[in-house]
């Protein structure tokens, strides 16, 4: 029962920790309670000793997952339910793994190998085709962007390593108390966990305040149509979206707005690639941009080219009969004023099982249709290759992040590395209601700010909308549900901060860390073998 109780209060800790509502300052002792139980198990139970680490981290872990990322559940009862199992049994094997080198090595070794394999664990959520790194440790400052201005540097790694060197200087401590039962070990454990988390604050503080607001700006309009995805998107004709978008845009403008930008797949008709530049998305974006001079207008659509070459076949492409192929995109589009060109960018980072059959070839024969899309299709995603920028002049380029990208750290500096001056983010996060889904997705752009240095203008379709300089404040938002606009300003940055240049670092370390341990516990434990 005490384990249970102190499993259970990891997963609390956790949960009370994650934005929008916790605190952040839980996390720094989250994991001390499993830690303990993990250690008691170890050293003094005589059997099934993987299996009660396994089932106690896991119902941590399954807390955690259940209250911060339940709200899935309300676009769609099996994806919610397979994103907390299957991620509680992810985070659960990781433990088991630290378990299992723990009972082989000693205590630094263990605590190295704990560290690096919990990193090495985000980097793949990261990258595989199950990506869920929503609960990715460094994302819990996202509230109190004032304390992790160094992000610039380490990107939310740095955030992750933070948080596990806290837990286990605490664990440290009392695993020392319990042994020798002397009060000093408490105070310089106290003194010296003040300093892990007091240094990190006071020069992130430092950063903050002396950040400057960049010379110069550009002037935009960010709409938030606030359409119902489930009950008059995909009922409502392009013409009449694009109407809507128009009548916004006029009663916004100012003399000197220079872009308008619209939400994600706000254009749903699904357009022919083809006949791209010839739709109603193209000729509404055309008739925005030339209400007044020098204005452009950026905006999401519905795509796919369909065709009957095998040679065009690719990953995600999807079949309907024999020679009969179609690629569906999630695009974003961008229409200079006084020019018949066009830019056009394809959403890259899918959502699983909304966007993204994970391991189709594998999986579709078993499952089937299983995973059915959010939005109404069980189409593949189509994506592209390289980070796109769309350009405003030859000067002002922008990085179109649709939706889930924009939770993806060293993915977004390749809009960056390509010259992105700001960070444009169209998303529509109506399908999870109002919940924290759609309020922590906000809350992760603010990350996005800082890691890159640049300004964020965010256009959601329900909400929230908003503006975020590049020190990650919110300057202007427009509330969830709400129909309007806001005018403000962008800052235009140019330099690129370490974290741009050399992306996840700290994981590419911790993967040849963890696999060193892991291979020492393996020989040492064999030699010590009788």
């Amino acid at each position: 029962m005490k384990n249970f109780i102190y499993a259970s209060l990891t997963g609390i800790f956790l949960a009370i920790s994650w934005p929008t509502y916790g605190f952040p300052l839980f996390i720094f002792f989250a994991f001390v309670p499993l830690l303990l139980t993990e250690f008691q198990i170890r050293n003094h139970s005589k059997s099934r000793i993987k299996l009660k680490v396994f089932a106690l981290s896991y119902l941590s872990f399954f807390i955690w997952n259940l209250i911060t990322t339940y709200w899935v559940s309300y676009s769609t009862l099996f994806g919610g339910s397979f994103a907390v199992l299957a991620n509680s049994l992810l985070m659960a094997l990781v433990f088991l793994l630290y378990h299992i080198v723990a009972k082989r090595t000693g205590f630094s070794a263990a605590s190295a190998f704990l560290v690096s394999i919990w990193m090495v664990f985000e980097k793949i959520h990261l990258n595989w085709d199950f990506s869920w790194p929503w609960l990715n440790l460094g994302n819990v400052f996202s509230e109190y962007i004032s304390w992790v201005q160094w992000y610039e540097f380490t990107g939310t790694f740095g955030g992750t390593l933070w948080i596990w060197l806290a837990n286990i200087a605490i664990f440290k401590a009392l695993l020392q108390y319990r042994e020798f039962r002397e009060k000093s070990i408490i105070y310089r454990a106290v003194f010296k966990l003040a300093l892990l988390i007091q240094i990190p604050i006071t020069g992130s503080l430092i950063l903050y305040y002396n950040y400057q607001e960049p010379k110069e700006t550009l002037d935009v309009v960010i709409l938030q149509p606030n359409i119902n995805p489930y009950t008059e998107k995909y009922n409502t004709t392009d013409t009449r979206i694009g109407e809507l978008l128009f009548d916004l845009s006029k009663k916004s403008l100012t003399d000197s707005t220079n872009l308008i930008i619209a939400p994600e797949t706000v254009f749903a008709d699904g357009t022919q690639l083809s006949n791209f530049n010839n739709s109603e998305a193209v000729f509404f974006g055309r008739q925005i941009s030339r209400i007044q001079p020098e204005l452009s207008f950026l905006g999401g659509l519905s795509m796919y080219d369909r065709f009957s070459d095998p040679a065009k076949v690719r990953k995600q492409t999807n079949q309907l009969g024999p020679n009969d192929w179609y690629d569906d995109y999630n695009s974003a589009f961008l229409v200079k004023n006084n020019t018949d060109n066009t830019q056009l960018y394809h959403k890259s980072k899918l959502v699983v099982g909304v966007e993204n059959f994970p391991y189709q070839n594998i999986l579709k024969p078993i499952l089937g249709n299983i995973m059915i899309d959010l939005g109404g299709t069980v189409a593949m995603k189509t994506t592209q290759e390289d980070r796109e920028v769309l350009w405003l002049n030859d000067s002002i380029g922008t990085a179109p992040i649709i939706c889930y990208e924009s939770v993806y750290g060293e993915y977004v500096t390749g809009y960056v590395q390509n010259g992105a001056d700001f960070l444009s983010i169209i998303t529509n996060d109506a399908w999870w209601g109002d919940t924290q889904g759609h309020q922590q997705h906000l809350s992760y752009a603010r990350l996005r700010a800082v890691e890159n240095r640049r300004y964020v203008a965010r256009s959601a379709n329900t909400g929230i909308s908003a503006i975020i300089n590049a020190r990650g404040d919110i300057v202007q938002k427009l509330g969830y549900e709400e129909k309007g606009s806001i005018v403000g300003s962008i800052g235009l940055l140019s330099e690129k901060t370490f974290y741009v240049k050399y992306g996840d670092y700290i994981p590419r370390i911790a993967q040849f860390l963890a696999l060193f341990i892991f291979l020492f516990s393996i020989v040492k434990f064999r030699r010590n073998r009788p």
